[in-house]
């Protein structure tokens, strides 16, 4: 495991004391490395500033090992909640100054409770998830081969990643590859992506970029960032249908084509 990356939304707070309620942060953790997390002061620093009053200065850290990462409550009150976004439902309670909680979840949102209804909350990414070779499953000696590209196939940026390719793979040509608004479009129908917006796609596919298929985006200025984005959504398509990450199976995963369009899509394919 490389390491995890921290995401705090933007108006949640700050990192290393910055200010409060201003733009999302983005903290990358290896293993060994330690972020502390509550709303922080000049005698007690903190790497995520949560800017709440009904949250600790020191309210817990996250901890990350080789294969995993851990969560510390230093609250003497509060549990915390870490959720599965991915796993309809699926969740873990952290009591009051547990110290060193295993969390499994590929994708975490960690979630501490603040006054009324309002609930203060940040994400956690652990990317590099491993998965044996079904094929080698049953080879009773030496070490079973491991997957180049973690995926889950399950998850919503899988959904993501296959509307990028969704073009190439119905016409088998080099058609562009899908705008952020195009696949949040594209995945409205979907059961568990009605809400999905275009900052979340953005969000997905920076993910699959960075951490699943691990590419470097073009060099391009301030003025080009359309241009380095498009670029990124073209190496993601590139990668994913050369090693077969994504095949034409895959595609019974996307809500049904509608419309003339697609009714002359799924005849073509």
């Amino acid at each position: 495991m490389s390491g995890v990356v921290v995401h705090v939304p933007r108006g949640t707070g700050g990192a290393d004391g910055g200010e409060p309620g201003g733009e999302a942060v983005t903290l990358r953790l290896g293993p060994g490395e330690v972020a502390r997390f509550g709303r922080g002061s000049a005698a007690v620093p903190v790497e995520l500033v949560l800017d709440d009053p009904a949250i600790s200065r020191l309210a817990g850290e996250i901890r990350v090992t080789q294969d995993h990462w851990q969560l510390t409550n230093h609250s003497a009150g509060h549990s915390y909640l870490v959720e599965n976004p991915e796993g309809a439902g699926e969740y873990l309670r952290i009591p009051p100054r547990r110290v060193g909680a295993p969390i499994p979840f590929e994708f975490s949102r960690v979630v501490l409770p603040t006054r009324g209804d309002a609930t203060v909350s940040f994400q956690v990414f652990a990317p590099d998830h491993v998965f044996l070779d079904p094929e080698a499953m049953d080879v009773p000696w030496g070490n079973s081969t491991v997957t180049a590209y973690s995926l889950d196939e399950t998850a919503t940026y899988f959904l993501v990643l296959v509307a990028l390719c969704e073009p190439r793979l119905r016409d088998q040509s080099r058609v562009a590859v899908p705008t952020t608004p195009q696949i949040v479009e594209r995945l409205r129908e979907h059961v568990t992506c009605g809400t999905l917006t275009a900052r979340a796609v953005s969000s997905h596919i920076d993910y699959l970029a960075e951490e699943k298929l691990r590419i470097e985006g073009p060099a391009t200025g301030e003025s080009g960032k359309g241009d380095r984005r498009n670029g990124k959504r073209e190496e993601i398509v590139g990668l994913a249908l050369r090693f077969g990450l994504v095949r034409e199976e895959h595609l019974a995963l996307l809500p049904p084509l509608t419309g003339a369009g697609g009714r002359e899509r799924q005849g073509a394919s």
